[in-house]
């Protein structure tokens, strides 16, 4: 639109830097990226001012500056599928130098990157009696693995913010638990599909861990970001604040504490929880009393992510932070700075945990893109046993990554974990959930399906079916073998779609408009039939749509 005036004023122009790829929304974005992303040329909008005032337009151009490094001239991030390095940058998977993410020699779709250590040969009389006494207890042929590679149902949007994480009752085999960014805890009867609640008022903030009651199979223990200690009745929703951390609400975010790693000691009769300043705070679980004063196991400062205590050894603690460590400690004399052994990492610990049978072995994950196993306990521990380079470094906002042991696998080697990079999958970029062989680094299964975009970094093997729970954003998807999913399934899949937030048990949600990523998690009944590779020798796993 020309101006009336005969002289025409020069356009004033503003240059606004930008990154190649979005960063706006809270939630995981979707692929594929826009078309605003992948034009190369600058973008240029007119604004016009009134005609009024007579003032002359002002273009403002969006240049597209590196997302990585902020420089221009070069872009980085996710296209499609396809993962672009800095060049001002090392490897984004193995965060080596000289090589790119495409080419690196650790992503092999088949197969995993492994790093092993060298061989130990000590003398020490613990690996000793290990040897004789432990060791003979676990299987030395492996039973083949039973992966459960199809999606049998799900629920689409059952909550209202991204999922943080998931346990499975103790005695119902089809009862799963999530908890969400919100606060929000759900309880979903995955046989009946459509029989599901959730409750909204048991925290303000992200759930960070559950685990259920050892005395009372329907009350369940929760720390929240809040800086709680929740204690809720399932049937009924009603909840109890154990802990309190913030009795004075809102005081800054120097002195605000949050409660991230949980766990109950079932022979000490405790419940352990860890906040974001380093300290293990304890509560009798059969009074339900806070007991003993706070104990820093951390880094002063520092968040405490993940507790594990041994099923084996319940004097043996173990706990993982921001501090880059994760500490083995001896509940017998928990004091400051006296932990048994320190494991560094290079960068944080996302989890850590002991096997689930024997309790002999550790498996930690840390931003470093790096998977570690030690295979014993008793021996020396300055260094893994095994380094499995895996894509789960992310930069977006995402639950982090944490790689879990096969609670059914006797040999204690089967762990699931999903995986950040994309792959390109029929011209479908998915992130697929990986099953790895924790004793040799090798990638034993990885599984997606076609109309799964989004990415899964929650992931809960049942610890007696053949199921894998997984969540996706806002959404939860149930996984059985493709064998038993044939037989029980009926002709089309049990897919609920869910909007809003709402706590009562079986009313549909309304959107709510805190509902930030209201189209991040579709899930499309016709897809294509996309094989999931498979490190098998004999079979390929197909997942259907």
């Amino acid at each position: 639109m020309g101006l009336t005036r005969n002289r025409r004023k020069k356009e004033p122009e503003i240059v606004i830097a930008r990154d190649t790829e979005s960063s706006s929304s809270e939630e995981e974005d979707d692929y594929p990226l826009s078309e605003s992303e992948k034009e190369d040329e600058e973008v240029k909008i007119e604004l016009e001012k009134s005609k009024a005032k007579g003032k002359a337009p002002i273009t403002v151009k969006l240049k597209k500056v590196c997302k990585v490094c902020k420089q221009p001239g070069h872009e980085a991030g996710f296209k499609g599928a396809t993962y672009i390095d800095c060049p001002m940058k090392p490897c984004f998977l193995c965060k080596m130098p000289g090589h790119t993410t495409m080419s690196c020699p650790h992503r092999v779709v088949t197969d995993q990157g492994i790093l092993p250590t060298s061989h130990r040969n000590t003398k020490n009389p613990i690996d000793f009696v290990f040897m004789r006494q432990l060791q003979p207890r676990i299987p030395p042929i492996k039973p083949p693995y039973v992966i459960p590679d199809q999606v049998h149902c799900a629920v689409i949007r059952y909550h209202s913010r991204r999922v943080t994480c998931l346990e499975f009752h103790p005695t119902r085999n089809n009862i799963l638990l999530s908890g969400d960014k919100k606060g929000q805890i759900g309880v979903w009867d995955f046989a009946k599909v459509y029989e599901k609640s959730v409750y909204g008022d048991i925290h303000s903030v992200q759930v960070n861990n559950m685990r259920f009651s050892p005395t009372n199979d329907d009350m369940v223990y929760s720390a929240s970001s809040d800086g709680k200690v929740g204690y809720t009745d399932l049937e009924t929703g009603t909840s109890s604040t154990l802990l309190n951390l913030n009795p004075n609400g809102w005081q800054g975010p120097t002195t605000w504490n949050m409660l991230y790693g949980l766990d109950i000691n079932s022979d000490k009769g405790l419940v352990l929880a860890a906040d974001n300043f380093g300290l293990l705070h304890m509560i009798d679980h059969r009074s339900n009393n806070v007991t003993g004063e706070p104990i820093l196991i951390h880094k002063k400062g520092s968040k405490v992510v993940g507790l594990d205590c041994n099923p084996v050894h319940p004097e043996l603690l173990l706990s993982c932070g921001n501090d880059h460590f994760a500490r083995i400690w001896d509940m017998r004399k928990l004091n400051p700075g006296e932990s048994i052994n320190d494991l560094a990492h290079k960068r944080v610990v996302n989890s850590a945990y002991f096997s689930p049978s024997s309790g002999t072995k550790i498996l930690t994950t840390s931003q470093d893109n790096r998977i570690r196993v030690w295979d014993s306990i008793f021996g020396d521990l300055d260094s893994p046993s095994r380094e499995i380079v895996h894509s789960h470094d992310f930069n977006r906002h995402l639950t982090p990554f944490k790689a879990e042991w096969g609670p059914k696998d006797a040999s204690e080697s089967l762990i699931v974990v999903g995986r950040y990079i994309s792959e390109n999958y029929n011209g479908a970029a998915l992130h697929p959930i990986d099953f790895i062989d924790s004793s040799n680094g090798q990638l034993v299964a990885e599984v997606m399906d076609p109309n799964i975009t989004t990415i899964t970094p929650v992931n809960k093997l049942h610890p007696r079916d053949d199921v894998l729970a997984s969540g996706s954003s806002r959404s939860l998807f149930i996984w059985r073998p493709q064998e038993k999913a044939e037989m029980v399934e009926e002709k089309e899949k049990k897919i609920v779609i869910c909007y809003g937030d709402s706590n009562k048990k079986g009313k549909k949600q309304k959107r709510g408009s805190d509902d930030e990523d209201e189209d991040d998690d579709m899930f499309s009944s016709k897809g294509k039939n996309i094989k999931a590779k498979a490190k098998t020798t004999k079979s390929t796993r197909k997942t259907k749509a």
